[in-house]
């Protein structure tokens, strides 16, 4: 694909006192385009601490104008596939958290940050002016690097607010790919059902069930990048959906699109993204 040539993706792992928090950095860069394409982001668990050092996205919304991102923000867990067009010139560091690893970060309740982008003024106040100076300027991806790096250990004062269990069941679904049940998942770390869904949702701004639902997804969509299987009743399948049908409903409400109409300019991020692993 043609913005698969222009758009330069790169990915960096953080230091190991950050890692049980911080999946990687990434970087993207791409020139200005004279008709850009609309992009769709999916949500995989992770949420994401956003620097535009090139111009702005707009986020398109449904039944509104378009809008344009703050310069820096965070986003906060996806519930649905997110549409954003570039502006001009493409220029973005992102931190990438696992799925519980932005609590300690946290300055708001994490359900509250549910598919929005919450401006890093609002979470940090002047604390993070310097930070955001350093980081949209013109400089090498390894001073970038160092600044956030630099906040993230000063914020970063408390590692009990990430809870073990919260911790190793998220584990346990990764390593699942999502195919395990919630009361199960309670049964294992003898918690009562219910206060593993609070826990989730305030650790994570998820439900176990959503976590396991957009896991599980996440590895149907890989191997559709990867085009591992040729029929959708073998993906269905392997996925250990309950029938194709049901397959083909939860991937549309996940990506937008149905399996069929999946490849073209709208998923390219998403391809690039999460195609790499």
């Amino acid at each position: 694909m043609y913005l698969f040539q222009i758009m330069d993706y790169q990915t960096y792992q953080p230091s190991s006192d950050l890692s049980p928090f911080v999946k990687c950095f990434w970087t993207l860069d791409a020139p200005t385009e004279e008709n850009p394409a609309i992009q769709t982001i999916v949500p995989d668990g992770c949420m994401e601490m956003i620097f535009h050092y090139g111009d702005p996205y707009h986020q398109i919304l449904e039944d509104k104008d378009p809008i344009i991102q703050p310069r820096c923000f965070v986003f906060g867990q996806l519930t649905r596939p997110l549409k954003i067009q570039p502006t001009a010139v493409t220029g973005i560091f992102s931190v990438r958290f696992h799925p519980e690893g932005f609590s300690p970060f946290a300055t708001i309740p994490i359900k509250e940050m549910t598919d929005r982008a919450v401006p890093l003024e609002e979470l940090y106040g002047s604390a993070i002016q310097s930070t955001m100076e350093a980081m949209v300027q013109e400089s090498p991806t390894e001073q970038r690097i160092q600044a956030i790096t630099t906040f993230l250990r000063k914020r970063l004062v408390d590692t009990a607010t990430i809870d073990r269990i919260i911790s190793e069941t998220v584990q346990t679904l990764l390593t699942a790919n999502g195919h395990i049940p919630v009361g199960e998942l309670a049964r294992q770390n003898d918690l009562n059902p219910r206060k593993l869904q609070r826990s989730f949702a305030e650790a994570i701004g998820l439900s176990p069930k959503q976590l396991a639902k957009t896991i599980r997804l996440q590895a149907a969509l890989k191997m559709l990048i990867n085009q591992e299987h040729d029929r959708l009743t073998d993906l269905a399948y392997d996925g250990e959906f309950y029938d194709q049908a049901h397959f083909i409903k939860d991937f549309k409400a996940f990506t937008g699109r149905t399996p069929k109409t999946f490849y073209g300019d709208q998923l390219t991020m998403s391809q690039l993204f999460y195609g790499e692993e």
